[in-house]
């Protein structure tokens, strides 16, 4: 296996360590750990030669998408990839080509293909419900009917449940919210076939499509609870909390 020699970005100094501790269990070469956009910049001036760059995009003066656009307009940018605690940076991170996104917390199997396509040279393949937006058409996916399948357009669900590593999709059939049982066995592939989508992970087993929220309530100890069909609330954990309510405009 080739030893792949990177240089990861992120300003806040535990997230920061624990990628570089990932990055070299999974052997690589940790050249640099930067604290934000500025000190990459400077860095790759005196050590250009690196494999891969990990950019937080979130980071205070310019962000890691404004950091691969001025590399880019240098024509001296390596491949990247983008580390975010938020799935709606997706599309600007595909839209800037980058090789691969993560979502934090980073698991050790996650970046491990994302290791795997920078080794390969790869730019990601648009994926299930991305490619089918571009071609005009909704986005969909498989369940289960039966011995076969029929297909259900996301915008139909209002979100997703992981139980015993069996993914289900909630949405309305007949009046009545139901759930489907999909060929999916963790919530990251979901979030993997659909990075334009906007899903937010509300709990560890909820995955939720904010544009299916009807209404949101606060409930104790700063957690919320929304509603996606008549009689049925989902509980939102406290630390995400404020971020749906601010992608709701709340």
């Amino acid at each position: 296996m080739n030893q792949l020699k990177v240089a990861l970005a992120d300003d806040e100094p535990l997230a920061r360590a624990r990628l570089g501790r990932l990055l070299r269990e999974g052997g690589c070469e940790v050249l640099a750990e930067l604290a934000d956009g500025p000190a990459v910049l400077e860095w790759l001036k005196k050590s250009p030669e690196v494999d891969g760059l990990f950019l937080d995009i979130q980071m205070p003066g310019i962000s890691g998408l404004e950091v691969m656009a001025e590399l880019v307009d240098g024509q001296t940018c390596p491949p990247v990839v983008f580390v975010t605690a938020f799935s709606e940076h997706a599309v600007r991170a595909f839209e800037a080509s980058a090789t691969d996104y993560l979502l934090k917390p980073v698991s050790a199997e996650r970046l491990e293909k994302a290791l795997s396509r920078l080794r390969q040279g790869h730019i990601p393949k648009r994926t299930g419900g991305e490619l089918k937006t571009a071609m005009g058409v909704a986005p969909r996916f498989p369940i289960k009917a039966g011995e076969g399948h029929v297909f259900l357009e996301l915008k139909r669900t209002t979100h997703f449940e992981v139980e015993e590593e069996v993914v289900y999709a909630w949405a309305p059939v007949g009046g009545k919210l139901t759930r489907q049982r999909t060929d999916w066995t963790s919530l990251s592939e979901v979030e993997e076939a659909f990075p334009t989508a906007g899903l937010v992970r509300i709990q560890r087993h909820l995955l939720l499509r904010p544009e299916a929220v009807l209404g949101l309530r606060a409930i104790e100890g700063g957690r919320a609870a929304v509603r996606v069909a008549e009689g049925a609330d989902l509980e939102v954990s406290r630390s995400v909390t404020p971020r749906l309510k601010e992608m709701l405009g709340l």
